[in-house]
């Protein structure tokens, strides 16, 4: 862990825990740890996003899938904008080796103990912020699809927009007695962990984040700030679940276990009342081995789910999309392709962050490429919600064969591409044929000495062989191990030799 992140940190179990970390020395206001599930495989990824886009300094948790960095409470509103992260939470406390005890009942009622030693009251705050923030995020959204004539309205939503962080610092101040105060009547406690998380074995956690979608597709309303404050007469109950994930195989307990018994001590320590889908604040128990963080969830669902309005039976997640693509490393002027494009994924988080590229889309299923050129449409309708004069987005969408597209040979610089798995679509025996057909023609279309390709596929035997017979024009320069829904998959970075690329070729 980096220093700006280490000092939130505290070593140990069972012990006290330290406080927030010092307040930020570049914006004066107060520094809190931030936690972010991205894709499996993309940590560093996500990490150099955060440094440039933030300015903080990012670190990688021992258990993958999570990075952790520090930012100055009022710069919130930024940490949402960020597109290689999947779910945010706050960090209450972690503890780098946290001594559990053998015996299952001892461990269990240290970590009960553990609730009334936590620092919650800063990050409580940053709670309430956040709800600030969506609610002012959902009141713009309202306001512009009411807008008949754009242009006035819109300017507005722009300067409150610009207003943001201004706000944001004045929140977090308002906030302060809210976190201190949140008290409400008892109720039953019943907790539940995330469906598909390992509970026992030493196994990596197949994306976590899926798991949360798959357990939560509906969540609960949201909470205005006000609902944590208690009056004479008049009590606002707060609804809260616990949601443990745990990795490691000298744990005497379960993930349900954990839950439960941490999940009743926070009841019993907030007065809050247990509800399982219609919860307003979510804590978060998540152990890895020693490794033992504690936080609160600022995002009620994945933001992989940004761009996409129509989905397919493949649909990959705009967070994994935009990992591709930054591998790729996109230039101005480049023109970037997917030749299979699905519902339109990668060439929509391409033509949003990389705007100063050309973006083609393509598939051989016209119902892929009627659900990419409606993603699109959405897509255009958001932009057009955000600002007064819409110039549209660089990217086209047609329909191709793979193996003969319609493009002039060395015309393109990238090519970012999710390749069939041979699962839910197409056929392993398929592949054999399709993957080095897919990488002759790729070789033909890209741009020798410059060119690039990233592509996606669960089939890595059939790729391998593929590949080593296509040495003459692909170089292999990275591979990138991810976590798809459960397959490990893998990201191919290939390089494009200076070689001319043969028309037609007896591949085996």
């Amino acid at each position: 862990m980096s220093e700006a992140v280490g000092s939130a940190l505290a070593e140990g179990g069972g012990d006290e825990a330290g406080g927030p970390p010092p307040p930020g020395a570049e914006s004066g206001g107060a520094a809190v740890v931030i936690g972010a599930t991205v894709p499996t495989g993309f940590e560093l990824t996500a990490a150099e996003e955060v440094r440039e886009k933030l300015g903080s300094q990012c670190a990688v948790s021992k258990d993958r899938g999570k990075i952790y960095f520090e930012i100055a409470a009022e710069n919130l509103s930024q940490v949402h904008r960020l597109r290689s992260v999947d779910n945010l939470f706050v960090v209450v406390q972690e503890f780098k080796d946290y001594q559990f005890k053998e015996n299952k009942e001892d461990a269990l009622k240290d970590l009960e103990d553990l609730v009334k030693k936590l620092p919650w009251t800063e990050p409580l705050k940053v709670w309430e912020l956040n709800n600030s923030l969506k609610k002012k995020k959902t009141k713009r959204k309202k306001h512009n699809l009411q807008s008949t004539t754009s242009k006035e309205k819109l300017n507005e939503d722009g300067e409150e927009e610009r207003t943001d962080q201004k706000d944001a610092s004045k929140q977090l101040q308002d906030c302060a007695q809210n976190a201190a105060g949140i008290e409400s009547a008892s109720g039953q406690d019943t907790e539940n962990t995330q469906e598909g998380i390992p509970q026992d074995g030493n196994e990596d956690d197949n994306e976590q984040s899926d798991a949360k979608d798959e357990s939560h597709a509906s969540p609960g309303n949201e909470t205005k700030a006000s609902d944590g404050k208690k009056s004479e007469g008049d009590v606002n109950v707060l609804k809260f679940r616990v949601t443990c994930n745990r990795a490691g195989d000298k744990h005497s307990f379960t993930s349900n276990d954990a839950a439960r018994d941490f999940g009743g001590a926070v009841q019993e320590h907030f007065q809050w009342k247990a509800d399982m889908t219609n919860f307003d604040v979510e804590v978060l128990l998540n152990i890895h081995n020693n490794e033992v963080v504690v936080g609160i969830a600022l995002t009620e669902e994945s933001l992989h789910r940004r761009n996409i309005t129509h989905f397919g039976p493949t649909t990959l997640r705009s967070t994994l999309a935009y990992g591709m693509l930054r591998l790729c490393d996109p230039q101005p002027t480049d023109i970037i392709i997917d030749p299979m494009c699905g519902t339109g994924a990668i060439p929509i988080e391409g033509a949003a962050e990389w705007p100063s590229c050309y973006h083609i889309a393509g598939d051989n299923n016209p119902q892929a490429v009627k659900r990419a050129a409606n993603n699109i449409c959405s897509l255009l309708k958001k932009n057009e919600n955000k600002e007064s004069t819409s110039l549209g987005i660089p990217l086209d969408i047609i329909q191709w064969d793979i193996c003969n597209l319609p493009l002039r040979t060395g015309s393109v610089d990238v090519i970012v591409t999710d390749m069939p798995f041979g699962k839910r679509i197409g056929s392993k025996k398929k592949n054999w044929d399709l993957y080095p057909a897919c990488l002759m023609e790729m070789g033909r279309i890209c741009r020798p000495g410059t060119g690039r390709a990233v592509l996606l596929t669960q089939d890595k035997k059939c790729f391998a062989k593929a590949l080593s017979r296509m040495g003459h024009i692909w170089r292999k320069g990275q591979t990138v191990w991810v976590n798809v829904g459960g397959l490990h998959a893998a990201v191919y970075l290939l390089k494009r030799t200076w070689e001319r690329a043969e028309e037609k070729r007896s591949f085996w």
